[in-house]
């Protein structure tokens, strides 16, 4: 199977769903590591984590 290229984070032209997922992703300490890596260098357990609080925030509204 050949690799797929991670397409790079445009900080200036995110999403909403993008910017939660980012702010999350500052909140818990994994930030620069998506920076570096993208969505794909997180662990499962990361991942799963910003899905929760993501879904956690979204029924707060």
């Amino acid at each position: 199977m050949g690799k797929r290229k991670e397409k790079q984070i445009d900080l200036n032209n995110l999403t909403p769903e993008e910017a939660l997922k980012l702010e999350i992703a500052r909140e818990i300490g994994v930030y620069q590591k998506v920076l570096e890596g993208g969505w794909r260098s997180l662990s499962a357990k990361e991942s799963g984590r910003i899905g929760g609080m993501m879904t956690k925030k979204r029924r707060k509204s």
